[in-house]
C-alpha cells in the first residue's frame, strides 16, 4: 500500500489532518471506533490485493483458482 492509500483510508475511517507550516496532526484517530473502522479498511484492501494477485499470477483461470479469489474476498463479508 502506498502512503496516499493509507492516508485515504485514515480519512475514510473518520480521521482528519490538521496542519500548518512544518507540522501535521490527526484529529479523530484516538478512539476505539476509529481504530476498528481503519483496521477493517486495511484488511479489505489487503484481501482485494491478494485476490487480484491470485487472479493475475495463476497459471490458468480454472474454476478452482477463481473460487480461491472469491473465497479471499468473501472473508470480509462474514
Amino acid at each position: 500500500m502506498t502512503q496516499d492509500e493509507i492516508l485515504e483510508m485514515v480519512r475514510e475511517a473518520g480521521g482528519s489532518d490538521v496542519g500548518g507550516p512544518g507540522w501535521t496532526t490527526w484529529v479523530g484517530t484516538q478512539s476505539t471506533e476509529f481504530l476498528e473502522r481503519f483496521a477493517k479498511l486495511v484488511a479489505a484492501k489487503e484481501r482485494e490485493e491478494c485476490a487480484k494477485m491470485l487472479e493475475t499470477h495463476t497459471p490458468t483461470t480454472t474454476p478452482t483458482w477463481v473460487s480461491y479469489a472469491a473465497a479471499i474476498r468473501a472473508r470480509g463479508q462474514a
